[in-house]
């Protein structure tokens, strides 16, 4: 726009700098609608930044600002973020390729901290991660924003440090919802305190961690909590959803009453008014009535007859109003087989629970059973190497010159035994991440219900506060209702004993008006007796409801709280266990070094032996031949002896090999 280019040039000219043309064409084409400024691939300089930074404040067109590749000096960075922090038009914010370093992270935290209406901020192709501070002070500034909801630090080489200090800012930004960390060096321990944070964060979405060196049962962990927060995010939306159509139904259904009443009220006031005129008619025509009243004694006797029977059809309407008593007390009963099917309801969902706890137990003993299983594994492998070192003292004190194959035997063993711990650990460990993250979806499941639960007894109890004031309502139209009809009925009756002096004809007029209006009245009062009675049952059935839904909660509680301890119970024992089990290799290890330290000695005993060999040989030349024979006799000896212990070798290499093989444990090591 014209102004703005104005307003550019004016800040240069008065900085002392000449504006820069790029800028100028660019700030003379923002486009009003779309409101992109897109500044990528140019070389801003200091002044520009300066003028810029004095602009954004008041930038009320500007949307987006594109600001890539433009090599942004750290002075720059910071006039142009300070502008920044004031603005509250700008959403979208691109500043990939810029090498911000220790001044552009502290900049970029206080613009997190400060601005309120960022939502997208994109950093690729900087190095905020080499500067410890300069990045923690930006987590800082994530941590206490609110309103960000996708970041982009691709390539900005964040080691596991950085990561540990995002993971603490994840835990209590509530906003963002895309996070994108490919291709830095976040590793291990940095997917570690990702995943971590997961488990209070529940806004994130998508988080991107390709090319970090992370394991893939981490990523895949990752992507579970991820599909839970989507997951919470749905029900969440449903949830609201059907507050907000009960709410519309409740207003819905208040207006209906209110235009009920006043329909009601209307009708009682037509009816007052009709009255008021019958009246003025009727003392209009008592002076004619008083002119006939001696002709008309005579016909006294007859009204009396019909004066009964009308009292006897008052008899049928009270008849009537006690069968209408009795189908209230039909729906009352109905009402009670509605309130036992709930309950009944209720006790699937008890029964449901205990299965799922019957479940659990069932996986857990079978987790003890194969405790059990490797427990009586590793004692046989104990026994069989307890074996095994007896044949190593009798094959050294037997053989001194297989020494060297026997050592080489032992580094054999040695190893097989570290691959077997190793795969023991292994599988141990496998077992525990598969029992925590059971734990965890359970523990999420149950935080999920009794959410919706609570929010759903809090509606109820909005209902039932305003279904009570509605009742309120109703009974003090009913009861004003009732106190009018009594009043119409005692005037009626009065006006009857003054009429009955009167010509047979205005009586019977008179008469079939008062029945009339006293069948309206008994109908208006039955009607709202009706509906007093069935607000008086919704309010019963949802304070039951509620009741139910409260008993539910706790037993549910309780639930978590014994599953809880059981948990820890379970891995105070695997604990308990493991420690057992790696003192049981601990002493083996001081075992086989014992053995070393033996064979050693013996290795110096033979060596000594044969220097004493040796100055035998040099006295007693003269036996040369019967000791040539002697040594024929041993080396047949010795060569039978390393024949037997080679083939006993053999024969405990394939029963080893065999056991391996063949046991559970070989089993599951092949399978893994």
């Amino acid at each position: 726009m014209e102004q703005f280019g104005h307003d550019y040039a004016r800040l240069c000219a008065a900085a002392g700098a000449a504006p820069q043309e790029a800028v100028l064409r660019r700030l003379r084409e923002l486009d009003g609608a779309r409101g992109r400024l897109d500044l990528a691939a140019e070389s801003l300089s200091l002044q520009t930044c300066g003028a810029l930074g004095r602009l954004l404040p008041g930038a009320a067109p500007v949307a987006a600002l594109a600001l890539g590749d433009c090599g942004l000096s750290e002075e720059g960075v910071r006039l142009l973020l300070h502008g920044l922090c004031s603005n509250t038009t700008v959403k979208s914010l691109d500043l990939k390729g810029n090498n911000l370093r220790s001044m552009g992270a502290e900049a970029l935290g206080k613009l997190l901290r400060q601005n309120k209406s960022i939502r997208s901020l994109t950093l690729e192709w900087n190095s905020l991660g080499m500067w410890e501070e300069g990045f923690s002070f930006f987590c800082q500034g994530l941590r206490a924003n609110n309103v960000l909801q996708r970041l982009d630090l691709r390539n900005n080489q964040i080691n596991h440090q950085g990561a540990g200090e995002l993971a603490m800012a994840l835990t209590q930004n509530t906003s963002l919802q895309e996070l994108d960390l490919r291709w830095n060096n976040v590793g291990l321990l940095g997917g570690r305190a990702l995943l971590n944070c997961l488990h209070s964060n529940k806004t994130l979405k998508r988080l991107e961690l390709a090319g970090n060196n992370v394991p893939g049962d981490i990523l895949k962990a990752v992507e579970q909590a991820l599909d839970h927060n989507q997951d919470r995010e749905v029900i969440l939306s449903e949830a609201q959803s059907q507050v907000n159509i009960l709410s519309k139904e409740v207003l819905s259904l208040k207006d209906e009453k209110n235009k009920q009443f006043m329909d009601f009220m209307d009708t009682v006031d037509k009816q007052k008014e009709e009255r008021a005129r019958s009246e003025k008619m009727s003392a209009a025509r008592v002076s004619q009535l008083q002119e006939a009243l001696d002709e008309q004694y005579s016909i006294m006797n007859s009204l009396k007859s019909k004066l009964q029977m009308t009292e006897a059809a008052l008899a049928l309407s009270e008849q009537k109003v006690r069968n209408l008593g009795e189908l209230l007390n039909a729906m009352k009963q109905e009402q009670n087989c509605v309130a036992e099917s709930h309950f009944r309801e209720l006790q699937q969902q008890k029964q449901e629970g205990a299965d799922r706890e019957g479940r659990l137990l069932h996986d857990l003993s079978a987790a003890s059973e194969k405790n059990l299983l490797l427990r009586n594994q590793v004692d046989e492998l104990e026994r069989k190497c307890k074996v095994q070192q007896d044949q190593l003292f009798q094959v050294k004190q037997d053989l001194t010159n297989t020494t060297a194959e026997l050592k080489l035997r032992a580094v054999e063993a040695e190893e097989r035994l570290e691959m077997e711990k190793r795969r023991f650990k292994q599988s141990l460990e496998d077992v525990e991440s598969l029992r925590i993250k059971e734990v965890g979806r359970m523990t999420q499941h149950m935080e999920a219900s009794e959410r919706s639960m609570h929010n759903r007894i809090q509606s109820l109890e909005a209902i039932r506060a305003s279904l009570e004031e509605e009742l309120s309502q109703v009974k003090t139209a009913a009861l004003t209702d009732r106190g009018q009809a009594e009043e119409e009925l005692i005037k009626a009756r009065s006006q009857a004993r003054l009429e009955e002096q009167q010509r047979l004809e205005h009586l019977e007029e008179k008469l079939r008006l008062m029945t009339e209006s006293r069948d309206e009245a008994q109908s208006c009062c039955l009607k709202q007796k009706e509906m007093v009675a069935e607000a008086q049952a919704k309010a019963k059935q949802l304070s039951l409801y509620a009741d139910g839904l409260r008993k539910r909660l706790d037993e549910l509680q309780q639930e978590l709280d014994s599953k809880e301890e059981e948990k820890v119970t379970e891995l105070n024992k695997v604990k308990v266990e493991l420690q057992e089990q790696i003192g049981h290799l601990e002493a083996e290890r001081t075992a086989q070094d014992g053995l070393r330290e033996k064979i050693a000695a013996l290795e110096r005993q033979l060596k000594v032996l044969s220097s004493n060999h040796r100055e035998a040989l040099l006295d007693k030349e003269g036996e040369i031949s019967l000791l040539l024979e002697k040594l024929r006799m041993k080396e047949a000896e010795i060569s039978r002896m390393r024949e037997e212990e080679a083939q006993r070798a053999s024969f405990l290499q394939n029963a080893i090999m065999a056991y391996v093989q063949g046991s559970p444990l070989g089993t599951h090591s092949s399978r893994k």
